[in-house]
């Protein structure tokens, strides 16, 4: 089975791309960030012509999250329990496979403007109550993907410019902090499993033809518990969307797991 994860940066403009790469890479469950849409506008009937389920968990401008399925979905939840969050950007469900229930987790992670200020301060809190939700779910639910836009470089080889960008936004000790505690949780980078060619980003800037000059950044992750990486064949990052005319910023990543 495929899952996927890809921030669409307006789902309302972006429709028809995502229905064509469905239909062209027909994955079992796929995460989408940044809908920026309310749930009244979420386009359910046209999904499922295409075939998905959705659980979606919307907000008008900004933010936004959905978990599209081929089987119906169930359990879901919406946002960190216990933490008072006015922004959508967590989804979780499960998706009931041969092998037995899959939770999926969906996050669109706090961008936290730069290390400082106020927006900040919030990803940081934001992040610790992730931590809590995700360690929460890991013990009901060991089978457990956490998919989404992580708004972290986990590395320098996944920034363009690790030493030029060193300490800003996306590359601070305190961000990967937090992202390396979520892999002590026992969960694993799929993408990180496997070989991978160097330069591979998910994420390029509109401006300064940054996507035609590889300048990006690896911020879009699929994060599998110890239960399912035996089942891990092979992760990738698909590019392709990128090019589309008025394109996501982001791209798809997408893993594959035994059945």
């Amino acid at each position: 089975m495929k899952l996927a994860t890809w921030n669409i940066n307006s789902l309302k403009v972006r429709l028809p791309q995502v229905i064509d790469w469905l239909a062209a890479n027909p994955v079992d469950a796929l995460c989408l960030q940044e809908l920026k849409l309310s749930d009244d506008k979420y386009p359910h009937e046209e999904l499922q012509q295409a075939g998905y389920h959705s659980a979606v968990f919307g907000q008008k401008t900004y933010n936004g999250v959905a978990i599209l399925s081929r089987a119906p979905l169930r359990d879901v939840v919406m946002n960190i329990t216990g933490f008072d969050d006015p922004q959508s950007r967590v989804i979780a469900a499960t998706l009931d496979t041969p092998r037995g229930p899959l939770r999926l987790v969906n996050g669109y992670f706090v961008n936290g403007q730069e290390p400082g200020s106020e927006k900040f301060d919030y990803k940081m809190r934001w992040l610790q109550a992730l931590h809590d939700q995700v360690q929460r779910e890991l013990a009901a639910h060991p089978d457990l993907a956490l998919l989404g836009d992580f708004n972290v470089t986990a590395e320098d080889r996944d920034s363009w410019d690790p030493e030029g960008l060193r300490e800003t936004i996306h590359h601070t000790t305190q961000e990967r902090d937090h992202f390396h505690a979520l892999l002590q949780l026992g969960l694993h980078d799929s993408y990180r499993m496997f070989e991978q060619a160097e330069k591979t980003y998910s994420w390029w800037d509109y401006r300064d033809f940054a996507f035609r000059r590889n300048r990006g950044l690896r911020i879009d992750y699929v994060l599998i518990s110890d239960t399912l990486k035996p089942r891990v064949r092979a992760c990738t990052i698909d590019k392709a969307p990128r090019k589309n005319e008025r394109p996501s910023d982001h791209t798809p990543v997408v893993v594959e797991l035994d059945d």
